[in-house]
Order: structure tokens, then C-alpha cells, then sequence
């Protein structure tokens, strides 16, 4: 008769775990914030002109603001994880549909998908929102939306 080799997982492997959701928080996290820093003092004048040539209302462009210091501040300290991870999610989209919608199909310079960074930002966001926090933040794995 053949053993299975499925077994329980040990706390070393949620250790594990809970350190890599810890590292693509803080990757994530500080590389977002990085973008919006970037975008202060308000108001976003690239992004609101953007907006109103899709015919959306240019107050919108505040919205870069959750999804790129409020969203990635909640990442790095792991409190209300999931609802920051939905920001920058939000965030990637308008910015591909703003800005880089010439580019969905299109290969980079080196040869790479053109749109690596912005596809890399937001997969990594989905990973957390579905993940959560894990153990190694300030919520605690099982904190409100961690």
C-alpha cells in the first residue's frame, strides 16, 4: 500500500509564509509609495488632464493618492492589508487604461512584455489581497481585512 506524501503543514512552514507575504508587502509597499511621493504637492495635473479626455470627472485624479500612498502605507505597516492591496489594485488598472493602453500587447526594447513593472505591481497586489497580512505585521494574520 503507497503512503501519501501529503502532510499537515508545520508552523515552520507557515513561517515561511508568513516571511515572504512580509517581503512582497514591503516590496510592493515602498515601490508604490516611491510613485506617489512623486505626485505631491497636489493637485495630479497629468492625471486629470487624462481623465477628461476619457470624459471622467478630473476630481478622479485624487484617487492616485489612495492607490499610491494611502494603499501602499497600509502595506508596509500590515493593518486593513487586503483594502490597501484593493487600492493599488485599482490603482494599476486606471493607470494602464490612462497611460499605457498603446502598450497591452506590445514587447519592450529588451524584449520583455512592455508592461512588466505595471503587470508586476498588480499581480503582486492581487497575491496580498487574496493572501492577507500574514503573522509578520501589526494586525496579525487575523486582523480586520489582514
Amino acid at each position: 500500500m503507497a503512503r501519501s506524501s501529503l502532510r499537515a503543514p508545520t508552523a515552520r512552514d507557515s513561517a515561511g509564509i508568513d516571511a515572504a507575504l512580509l517581503v512582497m508587502r514591503l516590496a510592493l509597499g515602498i515601490l508604490i509609495l516611491l510613485h506617489g511621493i512623486s505626485k505631491l504637492p497636489p493637485p495630479p495635473t497629468f492625471i486629470a488632464a487624462e481623465l477628461a479626455k476619457m470624459n471622467l470627472p478630473s476630481a478622479l485624479a485624487y484617487g492616485v493618492y489612495l492607490g499610491e500612498i494611502v494603499g501602499p502605507i497600509l502595506l508596509i505597516v500590515g493593518v486593513w492589508t487586503r483594502l490597501g492591496a484593493l487600492m493599488v489594485i485599482v490603482n494599476m488598472v486606471f493607470a494602464v487604461l490612462l497611460a499605457h493602453t498603446g502598450d497591452l500587447l506590445k514587447l519592450g526594447e529588451g524584449g520583455g512584455y512592455a508592461l512588466e513593472l505595471q503587470a508586476m505591481f498588480l499581480f503582486t497586489a492581487i497575491a496580498i489581497a487574496l493572501a492577507g497580512a500574514g503573522r509578520f505585521s501589526v494586525g496579525g494574520r487575523y486582523g480586520p481585512l489582514n
